[in-house]
């Protein structure tokens, strides 16, 4: 179980943010987006954008597509969806009418 709450642990702390909440907000509006252009929209440097990417994407929020030099992000809607649905719940419920 220690592991299951320190992966959820990661996810809600990547989100526990208003600039990485931004970030999925402009991907979920715009899809796949290359990090210059993400850097545009958010207005702030490459380098403080890619700190921010590193966290979502390290709790698997974000899917990375690499093309040449280049670097596209879009969010990992399957993960999303994971996090916002009743099974994270049903660890918590005293009943087995869940998931």
């Amino acid at each position: 179980m220690d592991k299951t709450f320190e992966t959820y642990e990661a996810k809600f702390k990547a989100l526990a943010d208003k600039k990485r909440l931004q970030i999925m907000y402009e991907l979920t509006q715009r899809g796949k987006v290359c990090v210059c252009d993400l850097a545009d929209l958010m207005g702030m440097a490459q380098s403080k954008l890619s700190y921010h990417l590193k966290i979502l994407l390290d709790a698997n929020l974000l899917i990375k597509e690499t093309d040449a030099t280049m670097n596209y992000y879009e969010l990992n809607h399957k993960e999303v969806n994971h996090l916002l649905s009743a099974e994270l719940c049903c660890l918590f419920r005293t009943n087995n009418n869940c998931c």
